[in-house]
């Protein structure tokens, strides 16, 4: 008993220093079903090489001083990380009501992304990220909309504005969960971005697929 709870106790410890928020609840069961076929749809078309170990969901539907970006082990259906998550200056305040895939929006992007290569650029370690979807978010990597960490995407931040910064258009997070949240989508993980007023369901090729 003493080494099964020791071993609880070491996994526990292991989650905190990854970052993981150790929350149990994962997105919206609608949502993730959603994330689920898009990615499927990405792998059936060959835009992805496999459905990978991860997949990232970030819910655009909710306020930004809510936790809203999720990465989720598919293999046991574990909540990895339960995280805050900036969008664009010009997507809203608060709440994000305006999207675009145009250079120099200043706006974020639905729809599904792939992690791609890290660098380490002027916010540190930061992550690529590939857009999938032509029209939706296929200039993600001309627009260099990465994962990166900002201080504007802190809880602290949150507790004396009542709202996250705004990035250029970057899904930005907590600094010190940016490296192994980056290390967790590096090469290969799908992100699926949505929110739930937007017509992504109507105009991407994604929503649906034949292995569905």
């Amino acid at each position: 008993m003493r080494r099964n709870a020791a071993i609880l106790g070491l996994a526990a410890l292991c989650m905190l220093s990854l970052g993981a928020s150790g929350s149990e609840t994962g997105p919206d069961s609608t949502l993730l079903e959603r994330a689920r076929v898009a990615r499927d749809c990405a792998v059936e078309s060959g835009l992805l090489d496999h459905t990978g170990d991860r997949l990232a969901i970030i819910d655009f539907s909710l306020p930004s001083d809510e936790k809203r970006l999720w990465v989720i082990d598919n293999a046991t259906g574990a909540v990895l990380f339960h995280e805050l998550v900036a969008h664009g200056k010009n997507t809203g305040v608060k709440l994000a009501e305006d999207f675009s895939d145009i250079k120099g929006s200043n706006q974020s992007s639905l729809g599904l992304y792939v992690g791609a290569e890290p660098y380490i650029g002027k916010h540190g370690y930061s992550l690529r990220l590939d857009g999938l979807e032509p029209g939706i978010n296929g200039n993600a990597r001309d627009r260099a909309i990465v994962v990166h960490g900002a201080e504007y995407a802190t809880n602290e931040f949150v507790q004396q504005h009542g709202r996250l910064g705004r990035s250029f258009g970057c899904p930005a997070v907590r600094p010190e969960v940016a490296r192994p949240l980056i290390d967790e989508l590096r090469e290969g993980t799908p992100l699926f971005a949505w929110h739930a007023a937007s017509d992504w369901s109507a105009t991407s090729s994604l929503s649906s697929c034949s292995a569905r």
